[in-house]
Order: C-alpha cells, then structure tokens, then sequence
C-alpha cells in the first residue's frame, strides 16, 4: 500500500445542484478502492444566500485516524466547485491553498442575490474569480461543466465527478468512479456519458477552453431583406435580431415603426445608432401581461421543462405558474380611453404601489392553459392599450431627446441613449425606474439648455448623466444617491455654478 495519508475534499454546492449526490459517488468510489473515508455535510440558508457544503476525508492507510466534521481553512486538498462562485467563497474563507490545493469548477454562474438586488452591472467579473482560482491553487481545472452537461443530456455533478478522476487529485481509479454511478441505480446511463465526458476534458487540459455556445443572432424576416441592406453594415446584426423580435413580440407593422423611428440616426454617429437601435427594440418589446401569457403557453417552453425534468417520455409532469400581477398591470392592457380615467384614480388612491392579485395557474390543466393561452392572444389590444399609451410617450420624449442631443454634443447624445436602460422591470419597480428615468432625462437636458456656458453646460450633463446612471444600477442605496446628485445639481445650475456643479459630479452627494 502507498504512503498512509489523509486527504480532504470540500464541495460548495447550491440547492439543487446534486451536491449531496456528487458526495455520495465519491465516498462510495472510496470504499470500491478500499479507503478509510467519511463524509459529511454543513447545510446552508436557501438558495444564492448561502451554500451547502460537504466535506469528505479519505485516508489511505490502514490504521483508522480521528476523521473531522469539518474542513480546516488552507488544509484542503480539492476544492469540487460546481459554480464559479462558490469558489470566491471559499477563497475568501481562506479554505484553498496555493500549495496544496486542487480547484475543479465549472465556470458557469447562478447569479447570487447581491447581484440579483443590483439593478444592473451588479454580476460579478468571472475573469477576475478565475485569475483568483488560478492563484489559490496548486492545479486548475475551470470549464463550463453546465454547458458539457446540456451537450450530454445529463448533469453537472456526474460531470466534474470526471473531472475529478481525470485530474488524479485523489487515489481513486475511474473504475471505482462507474462502479460507485452504477450502484445508485439512477439515471446510471446518462450520468456515465457525463463522467466520461468529464474524464476526457480534465485528461485532455483543454477543459478551460469548454465554454457555453453564444445563442446566434436571428435573422430579420425576408421582407425586410430591402431595408436592412439600406442600412450600415455594422448596424445590420442588431437591427436583424430587432425586427425579429418585434414581429415575434406584435406584427410587421410594429417592426417597421421601429424602423421609421431608428431612421434619424442611421447616417449619423454609428455608435449612437447602435445604442439606439439596442435599447429602442428593447423598450418596444416591454413585458406586459399579454406577452408574459404568450411566452408561458409556447410550445418551445414546456418542451424545454419536460427536457429539464428528465425521467421517461410517458411521465407526467404538472406546471403551476404563479402570478401576481398588480392593478397597473391589469388595466394596462385594456384600451387606454377606457381605463385612463380609473388609472388617474388609481394613481391618487395607492401613489406609493398598487394592490396586486396573487393567482396561481396550472397550465398543464385544459381550463388553466386555455385561460392563459387566451390572454397570449390579445396582443391585437396592445397597440390601444392604456401600458402601450405610456410606454411609446416616453419612448418619443427620450428619442426626441437623443436627436437634439446628437446635434449638440456626440458623447451627451451618446449618454442620453444609454439611459434608456433604466427603464426595466415590472410593477413598481417599472414604475420606480421610469421616474428615475425622467429625473435624469430632465436634468441632462436642464444643464445642456444652459446657454450662459454652452461648452460648460454639455460637460456637466454628459458627466452627469453618466454618474446618474451608474448610481442607479448599484441599487436602491444608489437610487437615493442618484436623486439626491439631481436636487443639488439643480440647485448649483440655477446658481450658473459651473465648477461647483461639475464638482459633486466628482464626489456625489451621499
């Protein structure tokens, strides 16, 4: 027998990860190679707030040592990470170490709820957790063993489980491995088509190369083919996928308003077409009521959920989608004359959020898929609706607001585009967000018109539209920040305080 040792393993794993199983093969693959070992696990809260982690110690001596409950920070020596994240986590707990280490990740990302909260720009670099990986380490092996998994028809624990033969971190033979697959008894041969594509990867060193393919851009309908060759070449891409989007989202009708609305731009500043034409597909392809109906009925979505849920074709599967959408969400659908009047009313009765209405809807039911399928097919009342009323105003306000941008400064046009992308969400965040959007868009606007310094006053607002904007997307803390920097700013631009205006935009007001 070699060398007696104690080696350790430590698997940070998510809900629903199939952590507990990937621990389960490993210390059942112990035992077929005739190892001492023990395994354990430490529960986490729910979800992205916290992991699960399990912790096994294999000896390979004859004598039983006093085996741990836990891992002991820089004594571990593999690190089994089935998202990138969690191996931030365990660096910053200080349990990898550069000499004694193994990391095996999959480089995929389950956001977690900091970077949920953000309301954009809040995801974490994944460059920057690999090159820290790479650091705390002895040995790396980093692939997208989500992306392996869906290409096998299996799942991600039966994959870095052969990354982790493949590697030789630990004394356990790929044998032993299928042996320990097979006598679960579940799903054995789809879990052995992804050991051994795993195996291969790591035994390879190409596994860091493994990467989840990018969804190709769709291609404009055929009766757009004269439009879109009018155009720049660089603004063709974006603007195929736009026009095939909006005829799936209403008809071809709305796809040409689109194109009607991106012609001022077209033969000015690329750049700025291509922000426009960005964000103005996306804003014209808000999610209401109808399309959220229309996208839970396609076929393409329970296709994919009964792909997901795996087992035989004949298995049943039920679907409940829960709902809860709020007053403005139900009138907003209605025709905009007939509901305006209520909506003024609902605005003076709840200003600070409407009540919503919890349902929850089995659409794998005759009545509950037809009751939703029904609601899919109203988009005929879009384009009246009281949501469209709203939506397409502030949507001609913020363009016009781009074109008399563009003819004064290119980088303040430039920034009055990008602001489009506060506009997200639904329900009071929608809300929330819009009239985020309308402070900054009256604000930048507010200190360009100032014609006492027109060199000083595009300055002021480039930049602080830029700050606003960036502000907001940290958050709601940063929301209040972004409010507060346009009261003072105003307050300085009355005062025609140039520097002193361009100074909070270097250190916002808190």
């Amino acid at each position: 027998m070699s060398e007696a040792r104690l080696l350790s393993l430590l698997i940070p794993a998510v809900g629903g990860q199939g952590g507990g199983v990937l621990s389960e093969w490993i210390v059942d693959a112990a035992t077929i190679e005739g190892h001492l070992v023990h395994g354990t696990s430490i529960p986490g809260v729910a979800q992205r707030t916290g992991s699960t982690s399990y912790y096994v110690e294999l000896f390979t001596g004859a004598e039983p040592p006093v085996f741990s409950l836990y891992p002991v920070p820089g004594a571990v020596d593999v690190l089994l990470a089935p998202e990138l994240l969690e191996v931030g986590r365990m660096i910053e707990l200080g349990f990898p170490s550069p000499s004694r280490t193994t990391i095996i990740a999959s480089t995929h990302r389950l956001y977690s709820i900091h970077e949920k909260i953000a309301t954009g720009g809040g995801v974490y670099d994944a460059g920057r957790l690999t090159e820290a990986a790479r650091a705390f380490s002895r040995a790396l092996v980093a692939f997208d063993a989500l992306a392996v998994a869906r290409e096998h028809g299996t799942e991600v624990n039966a994959v870095l489980l052969g990354a982790l033969a493949g590697s030789g971190a630990l004394p356990i033979g790929a044998p032993a491995y299928r042996a320990a697959i097979a006598g679960k008894g579940v799903g054995v041969a789809a879990n052995l088509e992804g050991f051994e594509a795993g195996l291969d990867l790591a035994r390879r060193g190409t596994a860091a190369a493994v990467t989840a393919p990018e969804r190709p851009l769709r291609s404009a309908p055929a009766r757009f083919a004269e439009a879109l060759a009018a155009l720049p070449q660089d603004l063709r891409p974006t603007v195929g996928e736009a026009l095939a989007r909006l005829v799936d989202y209403q008809d071809e009708r709305y796809a040409r308003r689109y194109l009607e609305r991106l012609q001022p731009f077209v033969n000015g500043d690329g750049a700025l077409a291509t922000l426009v034409a960005r964000h103005l597909a996306v804003w014209m392809t808000y999610e209401d009521a109808i399309r959220v109906a229309d996208l839970k009925t396609r076929g393409a979505r329970l296709e994919r959920i009964r792909r997901e849920a795996g087992g035989p074709s004949p298995s049943v599967i039920e679907i409940t989608d829960y709902l809860k959408p709020d007053l403005d969400e139900i009138y907003g659908i209605l025709p905009h004359r007939l509901v305006a009047p209520f909506a003024r009313w609902a605005e003076r009765r709840w200003p600070h959020g409407r009540p919503t209405l919890g349902q929850h809807v089995r659409t794998t039911t005759i009545l509950g898929f037809l009751r939703v399928w029904l609601l899919g097919r109203c988009r005929r009342l879009r384009p009246v609706s009281y949501r469209a009323h709203l939506e397409h105003a502030r949507m001609e306000r913020w363009l016009a607001a781009v074109h008399r941008c563009a003819e004064w400064d290119r980088g303040l046009a430039r920034e009055v585009a990008g602001a489009a992308q506060l506009v997200k969400g639904y329900g009071d965040v929608r809300r929330r967000m819009a009239a985020l959007f309308d402070d900054l868009l009256e604000t930048t606007l507010t200190a360009a018109r100032d014609e006492s310094s027109r060199a000083a006053g595009f300055a002021v607002s480039t930049a602080f539209a830029a700050t606003y904007r960036r502000l907001v997307l940290k958050g709601p803390d940063g929301e209040t920040e972004a409010r507060a920097l346009a009261a003072a700013l105003r307050t300085r631009l009355e005062a025609h305080d140039h520097a002193g205006a361009l100074g909070l935009l270097v250190e916002p007001v808190a």
